[in-house]
């Protein structure tokens, strides 16, 4: 395991989201900026500290629901850059980057669900 939170794969996949995310949603228009954005960074930041308290935790079942908290927080992305794509904030380029950064946390958080199992 890493010595700490900032050296673990999942960390450094989700750091390179949120700069992508932070960097795409400054792009919106300014009406949108108090509601979808809001949403979009609430969940975007409540990821990052279900990774930190998951790092954190020592049992075992702590651990997997700050994990599973994780993976609600990625699907709500999920839907969240839909809606944005469907209502043109974004365009095609850059839904299909969202989707692959967030596929790439996904599976990183997969993997980890999958060793906390096998304790």
């Amino acid at each position: 395991m890493a010595k700490n939170v900032e050296e673990t794969r999942i960390y450094q996949i989700y750091i390179d989201y949120i700069s992508y995310i932070e960097m795409i949603t400054e792009k919106y228009p300014n009406s949108t900026k108090t509601a979808i954005v809001s949403s979009i960074k609430k969940y975007l930041y409540n990821g990052m500290e279900n990774i930190l308290c998951a790092y954190k935790a020592f049992e075992k079942k702590d651990k997997l629901l700050y994990l599973n908290q994780l993976d609600i927080n990625l699907k709500m992305l999920k839907v969240l850059a839909r809606v944005s794509y469907k209502k043109k904030y974004i365009n095609i380029k850059n839904y299909e980057a969202w989707s692959r950064k967030i596929n790439k946390v996904s599976t990183s958080l997969g993997g980890w669900i999958n060793s906390c199992l096998k304790q």
